[in-house]
């Protein structure tokens, strides 16, 4: 058999306790719509394959140079020390939360050095984390910090709304500081940067206001007359297509009427809030701004059905095209 002519893309297990081994199992079972290769734990894997009954093979291998992507195969990147067979399904553990940042760190290296095409992450689980001495909040800081990129976002997206975030995993009490001008402006241009990069030649941008009414002319707060307002102006300046600050309760509705093609929110439950609410199993997360393409399913490990076989892998697939459709 011949090596592969094009890099793969790299999906990550995630969290060995969730549904992500499943999840990634049911995918290639269906058939993927280019090559690919898990970063993960081998053994994990081939349970998931057992439970759902399905007959594939899992091969080891150290890199994803040495992938096939053989019909009826999954190979899997050895990446970290193999996980105990005996890890509790849907349980917080040391070392799945190590194992999945393993996964991610290698998947990140290996992007970096133009061995993937692009990252696709299922579910870790902070707390997993946290207990194996990890004080990461989540997939996008890591991702950030990993590959030396200092202006990032989180985008969500599915077939109705995309949504790029200001701030992301903090506390609703600290949102208010990191609004700043510099802040703002640089979502705008990541919002752009985005759109671009799925083929929209001038991306219309719609920024949510951060306080209700987007402050009712200062009634409800001055952040978006006196911060998010000139950062838009700026951004027209420079030539992007910004408008705002709009109410965050009716902006929403009016990108999904088309209006618009992207809304930047301003703190994290504004922005998922309106994306989940359409259905978790269309949605996309993606990191914008790293140097390399990055989706993820828009759930996460869903302990409470996790290794009993209900999992639904559409979210993940949608991850995948969508990273193809970036790359």
């Amino acid at each position: 058999m011949t090596a592969l002519t094009a890099s793969p893309l790299g999906i990550t297990m995630g969290d060995a306790a969730g549904i992500g081994p499943e999840i990634i199992v049911r995918c290639f079972a269906q058939g993927l719509p280019a090559p690919a290769v898990v970063y993960g734990d081998a053994g994990t894997m081939r349970r998931a394959a057992a439970l759902l009954g399905r007959n594939i093979e899992i091969i080891e291998i150290a890199g994803p140079e040495q992938a096939r992507c053989a019909p009826g195969t999954i190979d899997v990147v050895t990446c970290s020390p193999a996980l105990p067979a005996s890890l509790a399904p849907g349980k917080v553990d040391a070392h799945a939360g190590r194992g999945a940042y393993d996964y991610l760190c290698a998947a990140i290296d290996d992007a970096m050095a133009g061995r993937l095409r692009a990252i696709v992450t299922a579910p870790l689980n902070k707390h997993s984390m946290h207990l194996a001495g990890i004080d990461q909040p989540g997939h996008t800081e890591i991702l950030a910090e990993r590959s030396g990129t200092a202006d990032y976002a989180m985008m969500l997206a599915n077939d109705e709304l995309r949504v790029l975030l200001v701030t992301i995993h903090v506390a609703l009490s600290q949102v208010p500081p990191l609004i700043t001008p510099e802040a703002e402006l640089r979502a705008i241009r990541l919002a752009d940067r985005a759109c671009r990069q799925m083929g929209m030649t001038q991306p219309r941008i719609a920024v949510a206001g951060l306080n209700p009414h987007a402050g009712e002319d200062g009634k409800f707060g001055r952040e978006d007359i006196d911060v998010i307002a000139p950062a838009i102006a700026q951004a027209r300046a420079d030539g992007l297509d910004a408008s705002g600050p709009w109410p965050g309760d009716t902006i929403f509705m009016r990108a999904r009427r088309g209006e618009f093609d992207i809304v930047v929110a301003q703190y994290h439950d504004q922005g998922l809030i309106p994306v989940k609410y359409l259905g978790v199993d269309h949605g996309v997360n993606v990191t914008v701004g790293l140097p390399f393409v990055r989706t993820s399913v828009d759930h996460g490990t869903a302990f409470d059905i996790a290794w009993q076989g209900k999992a639904d892998a559409e979210s993940l697939m949608h991850a995948f095209n969508f990273a193809l459709q970036m790359v």
